[in-house]
């Protein structure tokens, strides 16, 4: 941030590029312009450029070019193909913050109108993993899961990663931590242990006991995609080919000769039929064939939560209670050894159609207990932890069933929402515990979800979002027979 004498002094205007020269060490930046925060003659840094010249007493600002790659943004918006040197220089620019926020933004929605087709989607993948740092592993084979998401309560990787590991295959989760959702894998994961940790650190974990449940923010493997999320965020938009890519490049950057991908399907999810899956599922295992990665999907149900629980230390929990008596929810016991049967077929552990039964026996013989607690320890954390030990927000209310019947509809949507007014992720004690369950039988007053949150406030928050007004709109959860609108809404004027 210049003071805009100085600026108009230089000829620069503010989104213009600067080259910021110091003894040791340069960088690109966008300028910005101010009257007041910024004097003549001194220089403003912001922060994630400070981190690279914080030893500087003076610099050197100069004009810089405008990058290549935004001639090549220009040529996807005219739908024209990009080589493979053309998307690379794409991508090193996003590693390396060449492009301002609105460049950003066009490549993203140009990629969103424009999709890429298969070879210049792996020209972009190993574009994303070779702009990082990759983990190269002594022993093979590497196997991983990575689920589209979508569902609330995917406390999946909680029990894969155990029994995977405990099989004698490497593992090493890298995960994400929340962005819509009530509880992304790392921020579970974060109630046990610590979950920040470099690549060579991930690398050591995992040759260690097997496995690994890391945040991959902490590290710079594909660190492309962490400011393409953003900007996808930002706008609310994914693209397809973007988002292939974000898949692949991360699974081939920690050394995965194998990965299964769970692809929660049906209304109210990512992938809203089965057709939709299975085109995703051919253009991933594609990809995956074009890497040299094999790929297996999983079409899994998704018209309601995994398990009963939604929120970071309520999922742990019930995650945690599985492992430690091999038994639980059914949708959680199911579908976690339905995809680690899986892995362990793809990793030569077990015959072809044996996988889920040697996934079980290492789940009841509490074999996958053990190895948690031995990845919880290599992480830092308590491995003589218990499931009844973690706590959940004290504040609590439930949400009374309005009539008798059967539980007849789920919105997922909603009950993120109501996680996340009381305070998950970011709280880590916040969430809510579902009671009932598609086709289950419920009476008046019969409890259909608690409401945990750590504060007071929060708790109320939530709970008015289960209010008949709201729920009018979309009710968490449907019973039949249930009171869903009323007209006319307003009162008569006089009784008759």
């Amino acid at each position: 941030m210049l003071n805009i004498a100085d600026a108009r002094a230089m000829g620069l205007n503010p989104g213009d590029r600067v080259r910021v020269r110091t003894r040791g060490a340069s960088l690109t930046a966008i300028l910005d312009v101010t009257g007041q925060m910024i004097k003549q003659g001194q220089v403003g840094i912001f922060t994630e450029a400070f981190m690279h010249l914080k030893e500087a007493k003076s610099v050197e600002i100069s004009p810089a070019p405008r990058p290549a790659s935004i001639s090549y943004i220009k040529m996807l918006m005219d739908r024209q193909k990009l080589s493979e040197d053309q998307i690379r220089s794409i991508v090193r620019d996003i590693v390396d913050n060449n492009l301002s926020e609105i460049e950003l933004s066009a490549y993203i929605t140009a990629s969103y109108i424009h999709n890429l087709d298969p070879q210049e989607t792996e020209w972009l993948t190993r574009a994303m993993i070779e702009t990082g740092e990759r983990i190269y592993f002594d022993k093979h084979p590497v196997v991983d899961k990575h689920s589209i998401g979508g569902v609330p309560g995917n406390k999946v990787s909680m029990l894969v990663v155990p029994i995977v590991a405990a099989s004698g295959l490497l593992i090493p989760k890298t995960s994400s931590r929340a962005i819509t959702g009530a509880g992304g894998t790392a921020d579970l994961m974060e109630v046990l242990a610590p979950v920040e940790f470099t690549a060579d650190e991930i690398k050591e974990i995992t040759e260690t006991v097997g496995g690994v449940i890391a945040w991959g923010g902490a590290t710079n493997i594909a660190p492309a995609d962490d400011r393409l999320i953003k900007a996808e965020y930002a706008l609310a938009i994914d693209p397809y080919s973007q988002m292939l890519a974000s898949i692949m490049a991360k699974k081939g950057a920690v050394g995965a000769d194998a990965v299964v991908v769970d692809m929660p399907t049906g209304p109210g999810t990512k992938l809203e039929t089965p057709e939709k899956a299975r085109t995703l599922a051919k253009d991933l295992t594609d990809l995956g064939e074009r890497l040299g990665i094999r790929v297996e999907c999983a079409m899994t149900f998704g018209g309601s939560p995994v398990g009963r629980t939604v929120g970071p230390a309520l999922e742990v929990r019930e995650a945690l209670k599985m492992l430690e008596t091999g038994e639980g929810p059914n949708s959680l016991r199911e579908k976690s050894l339905a995809l680690a049967g899986i892995l362990l077929e793809m990793g030569g552990v077990a015959a072809r159609g044996e996988g889920y039964r040697a996934a079980e026996e290492i789940l009841t013989s509490g074999k996958a207990h053990r190895k948690l607690m031995e990845i919880i320890e290599a992480q830092g954390g308590d491995p003589n932890i218990k499931s009844e030990e973690i706590q959940i927000g004290e504040h609590q209310k439930q949400i009374l069933s309005p009539t008798n019947g059967y539980v007849v509809a789920f919105y997922n949507k909603r009950i993120i929402e109501i996680a996340r007014a009381a305070g998950a992720p970011a709280d880590k004690k916040a969430g809510v515990i579902i009671h009932k369950k598609m086709g289950e039988i419920v009476k008046k007053g019969e409890p259909l979800l608690t409401i945990c949150s750590s504060t007071d406030w929060e708790l109320e928050c939530a709970v008015k979002m289960c209010s008949m007004r709201d729920a009018l709109e979309q009710p968490p959860i449907v019973v039949e027979g249930m009171l869903l609108e009323r007209y006319p809404t307003e009162r008569y004027p006089r009784t008759i």
